[in-house]
């Protein structure tokens, strides 16, 4: 015998007058009835006397009927185990189950009624979490075929459904095994934070500034988000004094990147982290990190997490499309353009360096370009000697820099479009000419005012690298495929292209040595190696015309290169390989050269002490050295120094007395029959 159901009889008055189903015991007050009528929604309050009487009232009458007759009271048992048996059942763990399975799907429910207000306008609760609806066929675009052709805003501001990031035991004894609560001593922190903001902040503005600064001043670095503390931190150690390494107990920069590397990745895979802003914000930081564990395949996957977790919160359109969206405040507004424009400008760049597809569209965006104030807004309430004593003093001028490079960086989305996509029609001569002048457009200033601090200094070389690395990606398949409105018969067009290049990469070896004799290298950021290579690219290929004086020449420009990359893989592990491949690529050069002309003279690359040169030459392990030609005087860098190599005769390398032996080498050099492809491994680099 089953016990009877009841219906609830929790309903408004307006919905039981109507006798149907009352959506109160999801929504609440008001129902979505009486609210669609914008009728009052009034409910009796619960009678729990007459609910305890409906529910104890068959076992009362029971009792009565079991005295008339020995056979009822059989029944009476048995109706009274019944019942038993059905309270057990109703505590048993099926019970227990579907009772909190109907719980759950109620409050799915009820996260879709959330969203819903939100999207209109009138939320009951105040919303926290970002929530984005979505294009035109978004979660919420059923409302927009009511809302008379007004558009309904695509970001939210939802109530917070977490329980909250509250680690179990285990979870917090893990964390701890890792050390990850422990962090460096004060002043080891004050250090890293600096570096952080006067190297990283203005090129990467992903944080807010002014709030982990002002944890940091009260003693209470340990409360702000450890993920976010270690992940700024494992940025910043390659702009720290080596002794604040040793203080930690790590014997070198590298050793301590690592390390910290790890404590922010244990914290990103297993501290229940909800919040996807510090999500994006850790990703961005992380994407810095590689190691031949994973193939260094770790810039091009934390770069997909940043791209993927962008889109998810919607970073990628406007806020305030089609109207002015009040659930937004400014913080966010401009926090949120930073984080994109960030994330678009590592897509462009890691797609260039490793050959990979371009992640972003522009065409599926319409967020604003980011201004010099959102840079600075984070700064507005830091107190004066706070901002003296961790901010760059031309932060302004450095916020313009970093539009500048995002402008570039749009351009060079275009140019691999145009040029380097797998599947595409061969471009014209008008686009080339067209993306060429706006490119052009985009010309950092040549030299800054005397009054510009070394930093500052550092980062308009750091931009100028950049538009000589876009200009030789723009020229370079022309070398070898025309536009297809030019005759193959029209080579004085492609020879001008060719002088462009080769002037950009020259450019680019002024730049490294502008940075050399005022003694910036050491301000190089993790995307400044990949910089250097187009202009590599050159001097190699320009080693396949000209005279032998020339080619001499080109390689010392290589060679050049190659110095600074030494001082380069002191702090970062991509510049070592970097270097390995062109050593190989050079090797391969001067052998087949020694063996047409009937000479060979190696050496290895020329790992120099720093007293030879004060900005370039400190020794690297002498594991890293490869058997290569010493094609210059040892502490030479620039063009300057090439040009006195080859008139003065301190070249130690073979000399490529025939025209025709030196392109039978290069030519060897791009043989793809050959076991080392040299343009394949380039494909396959990355960025640190």
């Amino acid at each position: 015998m089953s016990a009877r159901r009841y219906r609830s009889t929790v309903a408004c008055h307006s919905c039981r007058s109507r006798k149907v189903r009352c959506s109160i015991n999801v929504t609440g007050i008001p129902c979505i009835r009486c609210a669609q009528d914008h009728a009052q929604c009034v409910v009796d309050p619960p009678n729990e006397t007459t609910r305890a009487n409906r529910r104890n009232g068959l076992r009362r009458q029971r009792p009565r009927a079991a005295t008339s007759s020995p056979s009822n009271r059989v029944e009476t048992y048995i109706e009274n185990d019944t019942s038993t048996l059905q309270r057990h059942t109703t505590d048993s763990p099926a019970h227990t189950s579907r009772s909190t399975s109907q719980h759950d799907i109620q409050d799915e429910e009820r996260n879709g009624l959330e969203i819903a207000a939100a999207a209109l306008g009138n939320p009951e609760r105040a919303g926290q979490v970002p929530f984005y609806t979505g294009d035109k066929t978004g979660i919420t675009s059923t409302l927009s075929l009511l809302s008379s052709g007004e558009s309904l805003p695509q970001h939210l501001l939802i109530p917070s459904r977490a329980s909250g990031t509250s680690l179990s035991d285990q979870d917090r004894h893990y964390l701890a095994s890792k050390g990850v609560f422990n962090l460096p001593s004060s002043d080891a922190c004050q250090c890293l934070l600096e570096a952080y903001l006067r190297h990283v902040h203005t090129i990467m503005p992903i944080i807010e500034a002014d709030r982990i600064l002002h944890f940091l001043q009260t003693g209470r670095l340990h409360e702000y988000n450890l993920l976010l503390v270690w992940s700024v931190f494992f940025v910043a150690v390659n702009f720290v004094p080596s002794s604040i390494c040793e203080q930690a107990g790590y014997d070198s920069k590298k050793a301590m990147k690592a390390a910290m590397y790890g404590h922010a990745k244990c914290l990103y895979n297993n501290s229940g982290e909800r919040d996807k802003i510090v999500l994006l914000q850790a990703s961005l930081l992380l994407g810095f990190w590689h190691s031949e564990a994973d193939e260094h395949s770790q810039p091009w996957y934390w770069s997909g997490v940043s791209v993927s977790l962008c889109q998810m919160l919607g970073l990628h359109r406007n806020p305030d499309t089609p109207r002015y969206n009040g659930a937004i405040i400014d913080r966010q507004r401009q926090l949120w353009r930073r984080l994109w424009w960030t994330c678009f400008l590592r897509d462009r760049w890691l797609s260039l360096t490793l050959g990979r597809p371009l992640r972003i569209d522009l065409d599926d965006c319409d967020v604003p370009m980011p201004s010099v104030a959102d840079m600075l807004y984070d700064f507005k309430e830091v107190a004066a000697s706070a901002f003296a004593a961790f901010v760059p003093d031309d932060l302004p001028l450095l916020a313009e820099y970093w539009i500048r490079l995002i402008d570039l960086s749009k351009l060079l989305g275009s140019v691999v479009t145009l040029s380097y996509k797998a599947v595409r029609p061969r471009p014209s001569f008008e686009q080339i000419k067209a993306l060429e002048t706006e490119i052009l457009r985009y010309k950092p200033p040549e030299q800054g005012a005397p009054s510009l601090n070394r930093a500052t200094r550092f980062y308009l070389h750091h931009l100028q690298l950049h538009y000589e690395a876009l200009l030789i990606v723009l020229y370079r398949p022309c070398l070898t495929e025309l536009p297809n409105d030019l005759s193959s018969t029209n080579q004085q067009w492609q020879e001008s292209i060719w002088h462009k290049a080769d002037a950009a990469a020259s450019r680019t070896n002024d730049i490294l040595e502008a940075l050399a004799q005022e003694s910036l290298l050491e301000y190089a950021l993790p995307m400044t190696p990949p910089l250097l290579i187009p202009a590599m690219q050159m001097h190699l290929l320009n080693c396949r015309s000209g005279t032998s004086l020339s080619r001499r020449l080109r390689l010392n420009k290589l060679n050049a290169c190659m110095m600074v990359m030494e001082e380069f893989q002191k702090v970062y592990t991509v510049a070592s390989i970097y270097r390995g491949i062109f050593a190989k690529a050079i090797q391969l050069i001067c052998s087949e050269g020694a063996s047409a002309g009937g000479s060979a003279n190696e050496s290895t690359v020329p790992h120099r002490d720093s007293s030879s040169n004060p900005h370039v030459g400190a020794s690297a392990s002498a594991s890293t050295q490869v058997p290569v030609p010493a094609l210059v005087q040892p502490g030479a860098v620039g063009e300057a120094h090439a040009h006195q190599a080859v008139a003065g005769g301190p070249v130690v390398g073979p000399d490529p007395v025939s025209g025709n032996d030196l392109t039978d080498m290069v030519d060897a050099l791009l043989d793809e029959s050959l076991p080392f492809n040299f343009w394949e491994t380039w494909g396959q680099m990355w960025v640190e």
